[in-house]
């Protein structure tokens, strides 16, 4: 839970709506085929619920005071420049988490699990 106050008052934001927002940010991204699991919990979700997708697939992210640090797992389309896919997606996260929680990342990092034809 990430807490800030204001003038107004204090507003609080889940993990999962970081996870959510990164998640729908990264699938729309040129190259990006999809998201692979990023850990033990979402391979667990993943084999119990069958069906169904969850935008928080592939995203980790970690809070420590008011930073914030992103670890993306993606699946690219073969043929495609792989450090331009990495760029754009770590430029439209910052951009897309700050412009809409205000709060700054202090890094991004994109692991390539898979290529796909």
């Amino acid at each position: 839970m990430i807490k800030t106050e204001n003038h107004l008052g204090v507003i609080e934001l889940h993990q999962h709506f970081f996870s959510d927002l990164i998640g729908h940010t990264v699938t729309s991204c040129f190259g990006v085929v999809g998201m692979s699991n990023s850990g033990p919990v979402q391979n667990i979700r993943q084999k119990v619920f069958k069906h169904g997708s969850h935008t928080d697939r592939g995203v980790a992210v970690y809070v420590q005071g008011e930073e914030f640090s992103v670890d993306i797992h993606i699946i690219v389309s073969y043929g495609v420049n792989i450090k331009a896919i990495v760029d754009s997606i770590t430029n439209k996260v910052r951009y897309t988490v700050e412009q809409a929680t205000g709060f700054k990342i202090k890094s991004v990092n994109v692991y390539v699990d898979d290529i796909k034809e």
